[in-house]
């Protein structure tokens, strides 16, 4: 591991028993790295969405102290920190689809989820919404999605948090996206 990696899950592992001095070391090493999901995220979105990447990574962040979590490494952490994220994304995604009622369905491709057009929080709430009845067939393949889609992670890092072979991960991902493909298409 190298040494950053092994400081980092050093913190997380001092500032899930409590230690707030490995908590106030943690932001700043983690903070870059959540501010590229959040830009990643964000570049998925409409462009006059309101939401802004340093808003996206400090709620994030608040939520993940919050969290009574004993943290494993790295890759648990900004698997959750993706988690957060996308809940974030989905209640602004759900709160201005609110305001945008009568506006009608799509159906849309996992690409062009990926790609988001014009409709990108309608786009967002019907992954959302495919990825929860994912979730209830094969909870796994959701949280891989989750992993690889919102977290940014890759397939070595989406296996360690998984803790399952890069091999089925691979197997997984491409099954899960057919899946996906196919629930956006109905």
């Amino acid at each position: 591991m190298a040494p950053q990696v092994k400081d980092l899950t050093a913190l997380l592992v001092a500032s899930s028993k409590g230690d707030q001095e490995a908590l106030n070391q943690l932001l700043p090493l983690v903070y870059d790295e959540l501010r590229r999901q959040a830009n990643r995220y964000l570049r998925r979105e409409r462009s006059d969405h309101t939401l802004q990447a340093t808003a996206l990574v400090h709620e994030a962040y608040l939520r993940l102290i919050d969290q009574q979590v004993s943290w494993q490494n790295r890759a648990h952490f900004f698997g959750v920190a993706a988690e957060m994220m996308r809940r974030i994304l989905i209640d602004h995604a759900r709160s201005h689809q609110a305001v945008k009622r009568g506006s009608g369905g799509i159906k849309l491709s996992l690409e062009d989820v990926l790609n988001l057009s014009d409709e990108k929080a309608a786009d967002l709430v019907a992954l959302d919404d495919a990825l929860n009845a994912l979730a209830e067939i094969d909870p796994q393949k959701s949280k891989l999605v989750e992993l690889r889609f919102f977290g940014g992670l890759s397939l070595e890092e989406t296996a360690e948090v998984l803790n399952v072979g890069t091999a089925t991960v691979t197997r997984q991902w491409r099954m899960a996206k057919a899946w996906l493909y196919h629930e956006l298409n109905k």
